[in-house]
Formats: structure tokens, sequence, C-alpha cells
């Protein structure tokens, strides 16, 4: 089992750890993150928001395939960083990056075109809850990648149960079919892969 301090940082990064912890975390996602992407099919005119963008690997791609870049995180320290890092996008009107979790978007109904998360949904207080923001807040005939590490792998990490809470594949797409979704499927890129990306659409 991590300690509870390095499950708390994956949780919500902060400070000098945060970073560091950042940094991990985006060459450990980065395959699953980058597959989660290519599935989205990104055009020049969508409008896409990721939820916990973490150390913002995925915000280049999505700069340079969608119209307009979104990103929420519920770390402060985070959204701060996004902002300087991506000083230029954000001024040119391209990204925007806010403090926000997913059990509140702050934005109105049928905003994006393409969403995606990726290894978040193990802190979400509710699947039921999440999945109904996001269906709220994405625009109809529009997509979802949730991309994750099925319970059975997560449990044999052992994390606190206090922070993490491991999801079955079903439980995933039963949450996303009762908030409305549709054409909800699971992918991977081969059988041997242990992550899921589950896609829907609205």
């Amino acid at each position: 089992m991590p300690p509870h301090f390095i499950a708390r940082q994956l949780s919500r990064p902060t400070g000098l750890l945060g970073k560091l912890v950042v940094a991990v975390m985006n060459r450990y996602n980065a395959k699953v993150n980058a597959y989660a992407l290519e599935m989205l099919h990104l055009t020049s005119s969508d409008r896409v928001l990721e939820i916990g963008f973490g150390g913002g690997l995925n915000i280049p791609y999505l700069l340079d395939h969608a119209g307009f870049v979104m990103g929420v995180d519920r770390s402060p320290d985070v959204v701060r960083n996004a902002k300087t890092k991506f000083a230029a996008a954000a001024e040119s009107g391209k990204a925007s990056f806010r403090e926000a979790s997913i059990e509140a978007l702050p934005f109105e109904s049928e905003t994006f075109d393409k969403i995606c998360t990726v290894n978040t949904i193990y802190f979400w207080n509710s699947l039921d809850h999440g999945f109904e923001e996001i269906f709220r807040v994405l625009s109809p005939g529009g997509t979802v990648a949730v991309g994750f590490l099925p319970k059975h792998w997560m449990d044999k990490g052992d994390f606190p149960s206090d922070i993490f809470s491991p999801r079955t594949p079903e439980e995933v797409i039963v949450a996303l079919e009762r908030a409305g979704f549709t054409q909800v499927h699971i992918t991977r890129p081969h059988e041997t892969t242990r992550w899921n990306v589950v896609l829907a659409s609205r």
C-alpha cells in the first residue's frame, strides 16, 4: 500500500511533492491518455473538456487538434501551473483552466463536443453523479472517453480505501447508461492491455 500522503497527492497534487507526483503520473499514464485521445477522433472545430488534467500531459495534443480546450482539476496548484505553462493558449482564447470538481462542473448544459477523463473515477464520490454532470455539459452527438485501471488490478496495489474507490468495468458501463449515454463500450489496443477506455455517446 502506498503511504497516505502519496495517495492524497495522487488524488489532489499539492506543493513541491505534487509537482513530482504529476511528473511521474504523466509518464505512467502516457499510453492510456494517448489512446483515449485517439479514440475521440478530434476535429479542429471541437470544444473539448478534460476532467482532471493533472500535469497537463494531454494539453499540447488537444491544442493541436481541437478548436478550444477547457481543463478542470480539483487541485488549485495544478490549475495555477497550467495557466502559467499554457499562458499563450489561454491569452489567445484557445484554452482555459479552472478549479472544479466532477460533482459540480461550472458550465452551461451542452457546452462541449468531446470530453476526456483518465484515472480520475477512483476519486469520485459517485459514478452516477459524475456521469450525470458529464452528460449535462456534453452536446448531443458528443463523445466521452473514460480511461481507468479496473478494480481487480487496482486491488493488487492495495490503495487506501478512504481515498481510492476502485471501479469494475461493469460499474462504469452501467453508470454511463443510467446517465443516459448510448453506444457504451470498452476498447483497448490489445487483449493483454490492463487499462480500459470506455467510450460513450450522448
